[in-house]
């Protein structure tokens, strides 16, 4: 379909990540019918949104495999030509694609849409609690800080303070787990679609009317179902549940940050463990795709169960096999919420 520019474009992006030996999704980069846009995802969410408002005019493909990590992922060469040859790529951005800028820049010279669906869309930040009791336990090396400002140091307090604020918030990528945030990323790859085909606008914003209105439904039936619950807390594989805390007043107890790479010191484990025993936990909620060995410790050393919640950013081969949905998925973490709030 683009084929100017490929051999370019791939030479570029190699200098820009470098080789790597992941194994990506098998892609095609014809696409088999020439009236239809060809889009690829990195999220599964974002491919479901585009395929429900392109509906027979749009072919969408997730590059990434099943089951895999987002946060981690690298495309192959392979995977990158067939992109270069799309109408769109189509990513979450907020960073949680660490990969995103670099195919963004190799991708510059192509004719090819780029769209970052959480762009406009409010994020919130995520607060590593573990490093604020370390700061607190470390009450007297603040106290020095304060008096090295007093003392005119207070270029290299601003410096610290930078340093601090950096690593102890970070935004929330994770906002297509909020049904109303969820409507803001459709919205952003409706619109986009309108600029690719304006002749489908009618179809694309009725689409999208049928969508929104269905993750309203969604929304309202977690508010309903959360109000009552018996408690708050869930323990979770890692941070990705924010927008739950916010919406409908949850509270994750997550083992590993914004990334399930970052795993909790030894004190902050310690902390858990005192807190699921002493709050009576019941479960550990388990994710699709990750598996952190300190999930282990947990069940090891308290009488949790585990339960499967699915952050939905990448489908299991199972999922696929039992033709699940954003929204079929969606209602079977709300089941397992309202097991897992029952202690």
């Amino acid at each position: 379909m683009k084929k100017v520019g490929v051999v370019v474009f791939v030479l570029l992006f190699l200098l820009l990540v470098g080789c790597n030996s992941n194994a990506g999704t098998e892609t095609t980069g014809e696409n088999e019918t020439n009236d239809k846009l060809l889009i690829y995802s990195t999220l599964y969410p974002l491919a479901y949104f585009a395929e429900e408002i392109g509906g027979a005019y749009v072919k969408v493909e997730t590059i990434l495999p099943p089951g895999s990590d987002p946060h981690n992922y690298e495309p192959t060469s392979k995977t990158m030509i067939d992109i270069a040859e799309a109408d769109m790529f189509l990513f979450n951005g907020a960073n949680l694609e660490a990969y995103a800028n670099k195919i963004k820049s190799a991708l510059a010279e192509e004719n090819v849409m780029i769209l970052e669906a959480s762009d406009g869309v409010s994020l919130i930040e995520h607060i590593h609690h573990h490093e604020d009791e370390q700061a607190h336990e470390d009450e007297h090396g603040h106290e020095e800080d304060e008096q090295a400002h007093e003392d005119e140091h207070a270029h290299e307090e601003d410096e610290t303070d930078s340093e601090h604020d950096h690593d102890h918030g970070d935004a929330d990528p994770h906002l297509w787990l909020d049904p109303i945030r969820a409507v803001e990323l459709a919205r952003n790859v409706k619109d986009a679609l309108i600029e690719l085909n304006p002749d489908q606008a009618e179809t694309f914003e009725s689409n999208f009317h049928s969508l929104e209105e269905q993750l309203i439904a969604l929304d309202e039936s977690f508010h309903q179902q959360l109000e009552n619950a018996n408690n708050n807390e869930i323990l979770v594989t890692h941070a990705a549940y924010g927008y739950w805390e916010q919406s409908y007043d949850i509270k994750q107890i997550a083992l590993s940050g914004l990334s399930p790479s970052q795993e909790p010191s030894q004190k902050e484990l310690e902390r858990i463990l005192d807190h699921v025993n002493e709050s009576n936990i019941q479960y550990l909620l388990f994710e699709q795709n990750i598996e952190p060995k300190v999930a282990e410790v947990i069940q090891s050393e308290t009488n949790v169960k585990s339960l499967q919640l699915h952050n939905l950013s990448i489908l299991t081969e199972e999922d696929i096999e039992n033709e699940e949905t954003y929204f079929t998925l969606m209602e079977r973490n709300l089941d397992v919420l309202n097991k897992a709030l029952e202690y």
